[in-house]
């Protein structure tokens, strides 16, 4: 199988996982907040549930450890995509996730 199709396939995951870990990290992070703006509709003390507030700061910190190891794993492959002498990015055909496309330019044109 040609390189740049291996490499294409491999660059498709990677962007799959990338956007997975950063979809748990939001959700995290959420019900971080939902926790906190529950525990003051309750109306219970701050002490109330702190032990699970602390594990929810610790399972966020374990995301973004996650993450920062998918952002050295996307730059390993990038040297490696070179190493290996692929230096094209197959013309737009990769599936990179919508928010990682770039914008289409917005012309600007004259009203009135």
């Amino acid at each position: 199988m040609e390189k740049a199709f291996v490499a294409q396939r491999v660059a498709t995951k990677l962007f799959t996982t990338e956007a997975a870990v950063d979809a748990a990290m939001i959700e995290a992070t959420e019900l971080m907040a939902d926790l906190l703006k529950a525990r003051s509709d309750v109306g219970t003390s701050l002490v109330f549930a702190d032990d699970v507030q602390v594990k929810m700061v610790e399972a966020i910190q374990a995301l973004g450890a996650a993450r920062t190891a998918m952002v050295g794993v996307h730059n390993e492959l990038t040297e490696a995509k070179l190493r290996l002498g692929i230096r094209t990015t197959l013309g737009g055909v990769e599936n990179k996730p919508s928010f990682m496309r770039k914008a289409d330019k917005t012309a600007m044109r004259e009203v009135g």
